[in-house]
């Protein structure tokens, strides 16, 4: 697909902030985004113009019945190099594709939003931030745009890419989290949309993510929409608990999103002599084994926040501390080898990098 740059001489050239401790996380965007349109039956109208805002007809699709998908994902800058790579794009690629099906949308193909990433992170580059936990988060996201009211599938789709260098995901950076356990809501049931990466997951999510951080909490672990025991994942990451040296997560039975971090920690874990199993937990499981002192250690894993430590759950009404609320060995040991292949401080066996060009 050829892509038209629509870039005015005026165009803004500007720059990650000079001072990177403030980054936050998506509070700037770069000059750029990425658009293409699906119209008459194809793919058309592909470019990289100056941000900006999007118009929609009052009765588009997305605005009426969520037909809508995203992916998550980020480019590091490599210490080594100065350059930037991006972390397994292909995955991103493949998932949006798979999101795309579950929500009955045409999908864009792999191979153009791998170029799309491609051509528009080598134009704004520049505003790939450099310390320790910092990146640029790439946000692709697919909406259905035909204006029309009646309940049915999207014959016109929207296609756009923007970027944020942002830093940390939580405020407390590679420190313990504290997490609430939901008991009434539910995130996704089998059957349903919790293996897409679609809008919908999330906004049902926000009711009871407000209650957790009215209580103190950083984050909602969902369980299980049947019979409500079974842990399932945190609102913006898998989850994972090491008991008696084992490290557990739950399986992915169409109700979990096949999260990439997730994908590479149980490969970095089993490459590195730990056992994972992948398994359904319950929540009394997950208690009775923090008390006993057998469960030593518990985090999460997603894009936006790599891998975070918890260090405590609150769950009817009662506080679990982990570990003494102090970071992990493998929590620690996982962190430093996924950020190292990532920010290219240690050698990648796996060939996760790709280099912008």
């Amino acid at each position: 697909m050829k892509i038209d740059l629509n870039l005015k001489p005026e165009s803004k050239r500007g720059s990650v902030p000079d001072d990177e401790s403030n980054l936050g996380f998506s509070k700037i965007f770069t000059d750029h985004m990425f658009t293409a349109e699906f119209k008459d039956k194809k793919w058309q109208n592909a470019q990289i113009k100056p941000f900006g805002m999007l118009s929609l007809h009052p009765a588009a699709n997305v605005l009426h019945y969520s037909q809508e998908i995203f992916e998550g994902m980020k480019a590091f800058r490599q210490e080594k190099t100065d350059g930037v790579s991006f972390f397994r794009p292909e995955k991103n690629a493949k998932r949006m594709v798979a999101s795309a099906k579950r929500m009955d949308m045409t999908p864009f193909p792999e191979e153009d939003f791998l170029s799309a990433l491609q051509n528009l992170v080598s134009i704004d580059k520049q505003w790939t931030p450099k310390s320790q936990g910092t990146s640029l988060y790439i946000r692709p996201t697919l909406i259905g745009t035909e204006g029309m009211l009646g309940l049915k599938s999207s014959k016109e789709y929207l296609f756009y890419v923007i970027l944020t260098p942002v830093g940390p995901y939580f405020p407390e950076g590679f420190n313990p989290i504290k997490i609430y356990v939901e008991e009434k809501y539910i995130r996704a049931v089998e059957g349903g949309v919790g293996e897409a990466k679609t809008g919908g997951n999330y906004s049902a999510s926000l009711l009871a993510f407000r209650k957790a951080i009215e209580l103190g909490y950083n984050q909602v672990l969902w369980l299980d929409a049947i019979e409500h025991k079974y842990v399932e994942e945190v609102g913006t990451m898998n989850q994972f608990f090491v008991i008696d040296d084992i490290i557990y997560t739950a399986p992915l039975d169409g109700t979990i999103l096949k999260g990439v971090t997730r994908d590479s920690v149980i490969t970095l874990a089993k490459d590195n002599g730990y056992k994972i199993k992948e398994e359904k937990l319950t929540i009394e499981k997950i208690t009775e084994t923090i008390k006993s002192g057998s469960l030593t250690e518990a985090f999460g894993a997603g894009t936006a926040a790599s891998i975070a430590p918890v260090g405590e759950l609150f769950y009817k009404n009662e506080k679990y501390i982990i570990n003494d609320f102090k970071v992990g060995e493998i929590s620690t040991k996982l962190y430093e080898l996924l950020t190292g292949i990532q920010y290219g401080r240690i050698e990648d066996p796996y060939g996760w990098n790709v280099s912008v060009q």
